[in-house]
């Protein structure tokens, strides 16, 4: 984890030596989903967050792999677990880590991994403990309004997400989750510099 951070901060740090603008990407999304094997059945999920993100780098590489490389934090105020009852919880994603492929000038796809944490008021799964990680990796596109010059849009993606306490309370069975998410985000200065001049 530490060796992590360590990477993050030295290629923002390199970033900011370059002659390269700062572009932010800030957004709301709401997501969803129910259990899948491997883990606790019968359990469904909703969960609403706000995400600051910059983009490190310059886009690279060829045809529809060219792209660029994205730091994210996601505050998760809300965090709902259906089992036998409902459960209130809430976390923050210190971690997201994105690639975002910029060859299309009206959708951007991308691939995301991240970690965080979920507080919960009871046990998830219940029996369990009301501390949990949760790690997602995901799928999505951000499909971008012509009226705001490729800057703002809506985002859409399916994520496969693992609830666990990683060893704090025995048992441990988790929770696996596929979520669909919808959100709303806004990339400052012309993320994609071909957008702001194309659209």
């Amino acid at each position: 984890m530490r060796k992590l951070f360590l990477l993050v901060l030295l290629a923002s740090c390199f970033c900011g030596a370059q002659d390269f603008e700062t572009h932010w990407d800030t957004g709301v999304w709401l997501a969803g989903g129910h259990s899948v094997p491997g883990g606790t059945s019968g359990t469904s999920v909703f969960d609403a967050g706000l995400r600051l993100g910059r983009v490190l780098t310059h886009d690279h590489g060829p045809g529809f792999m060219r792209g660029n490389f994205e730091y994210a934090i996601d505050l998760v105020p809300l965090y709902l677990v259906h089992q036998k009852s409902t459960v209130y919880g809430g976390g923050f994603n210190p971690i997201n880590l994105k690639w975002n492929f910029t060859s299309s000038k009206r959708v951007t796809p991308y691939l995301e991994l991240a970690g965080g944490t979920l507080f919960s008021t009871q046990n998830v799964p219940a029996g369990t403990n009301p501390v949990n990680f949760r790690t997602h990796a995901g799928l999505g596109a951000h499909l971008w309004s012509r009226a705001s010059g490729g800057t703002r849009g809506v985002t859409v993606e399916v994520r496969y997400e693992h609830i666990s306490n990683a060893g704090l309370a025995s048992p441990n069975p988790g929770i696996n989750t596929i979520q669909f998410m919808v959100g709303l985000n806004t990339f400052s200065n012309c993320v994609w510099f071909h957008h702001c001049h194309s659209i």
